[in-house]
């Protein structure tokens, strides 16, 4: 007895060196996981991602995932597709949820159902919001995993709106009501140069997705589910447009082109009483903004709505297949409730499940400042944001087509007429 209780003790006691001996080998050469990541965001986001993928790799020595910084969102798609073809690809990437059809097209990424095989995976990629996976799923499957998601809503001053007799509790809710507030609260000096615009729509980057703003609660979509097929010179689209380019020739929107880096400066600094951009600058806002100001959803004209947004991970066809399991274990890992609450929180982000908004930190963070919760109950009338097949092209075309209508060089109408030729074009050999 006592001999195989020494023989038991010793191989109890092996067993525990081995196990120990792999963690300590996997903790010394752990197996490298690339991930690209967008930078062209608000705030010190990179601190908060490097901290997700050092908290990642305690919990799993066996992974080292390495956030690499790789420019705006055009910019990283653009690394990210040339490292693949050069068969380098990164295991994992944040990219716009509208280069879905690009990215199948390339041939670049592969399903996330392919790494779903438990129950719990199946209920996690079912906890989502429906309307940020319209931007992830087709073609009955699923090809991202809503991350750093949004959409668009309207940022008021308080003050501003106090001085212009306007109550600062209500937003305006109609196109009627956002007009004739804009007028009240453009203010001039006294050689009738505009020190304040009622208004402020940004024009460069994310023209398309500011045309949605517009075309939504017009009652029409840009495209359809298959991205084969656009609409730009659909009536509604150009009356959505002519709308815009009237606020710039009442005087109450900056003529012309307007940056989308320089909108929340210009609102920071009094230059602009209302602007239109993603909520994803809300914390920036939140910790800059020196009065009081308030979180509205995008004004009605048939019906309310605004586009979702923002970025999805995607996992690269081409990586090693560890490092691609490696990828749906980090993108499973971040998207947890109390971790997608917290990002909600650090960037401005609307948290991606309503899991999330159960939690006691997000629920708290909700009734302390209640503007942060505008963006997710937007989610029931907002839209898939626009996106096609050759996705970059075809909304290079609709987003010149809005700056030539906001620069006068062309009317809305011939704008959108021109830009549905080009698109067809384009279209034509997905159809």
């Amino acid at each position: 007895m006592q001999r195989n209780t020494f023989l038991k003790s010793m191989l109890a006691t092996t067993a525990t060196m081995l196990g120990l001996s792999a963690t300590v080998a996997q903790a010394a050469n752990p197996l490298e996981v690339p991930f690209y990541y967008p930078v062209a965001v608000g705030g010190p986001i990179t601190k908060v991602i490097d901290g997700y993928a050092a908290e990642f790799n305690q919990a799993h020595p066996q992974y080292k995932i390495t956030p690499i910084y790789a420019g705006t969102y055009q910019e990283t798609i653009v690394k990210a597709l040339t490292a693949n073809k050069s068969g380098k690809a990164p295991a994992t990437s944040v990219l716009l949820s509208t280069d879905m059809f690009t990215l199948i097209d390339e041939d670049a990424i592969a399903p996330i159902d392919d790494f779903v095989k438990t129950d719990a995976d199946k209920a996690w990629l079912k906890g989502f919001y429906p309307a940020f996976m319209a931007n992830s799923q087709t073609g009955g499957k699923t090809w991202g995993v809503p991350f750093q998601r949004s959409t668009v809503v309207m940022y008021y001053n308080k003050d501003a709106f106090k001085e212009a007799g306007l109550d600062p509790n209500k937003a305006p809710a109609t196109w009627k009501e956002l007009s004739e507030a804009a007028q009240k609260l453009t203010k001039k000096d006294a050689n009738g140069n505009v020190t304040q615009y009622g208004i402020q729509i940004p024009s460069t980057g994310f023209a398309y997705w500011m045309l949605q703003t517009l075309t939504t609660p017009n009652g029409v979509l840009l495209a359809n589910e298959a991205g084969t097929k656009v609409t730009f010179d659909n009536p509604k689209v150009v009356e959505a447009l002519d709308f815009w380019v009237n606020l710039t020739k009442q005087g109450v929107h900056p003529k012309g082109v307007v940056e989308w880096g320089t909108t929340p400066k210009d609102f920071m600094e009094k230059k602009a009483a209302i602007i239109v951009t993603t909520t994803g600058n809300l914390t920036n806002l939140k910790a800059n903004a020196k009065f009081d100001f308030g979180v509205a959803q995008i004004a009605g004209n048939v019906r309310k709505g605004s586009p979702t947004g923002g970025g999805n991970f995607y996992i690269f066809k081409k990586a090693a297949k560890e490092q691609q399991q490696a990828a749906f274990e980090f993108a499973k890992w971040v998207t947890q409730p109390e971790r997608a609450a917290q990002w909600s929180m650090d960037s401005g982000y609307v948290a991606v499940s309503p899991a999330a908004y159960d939690t006691p930190a997000l629920k708290k963070y909700g009734q302390d400042f209640p503007q942060a919760l505008v963006a997710r109950d937007q989610l029931p009338v907002s839209v898939a944001e626009f996106s096609t097949h050759d996705n970059q092209r075809v909304t290079k075309v609709l987003n010149d087509a809005v700056q030539a209508a906001l620069n006068g060089s062309k009317t809305s109408a011939q704008a959108m007429k021109d830009a549905q030729r080009e698109a067809d074009r384009i279209l034509r050999s997905y159809k």
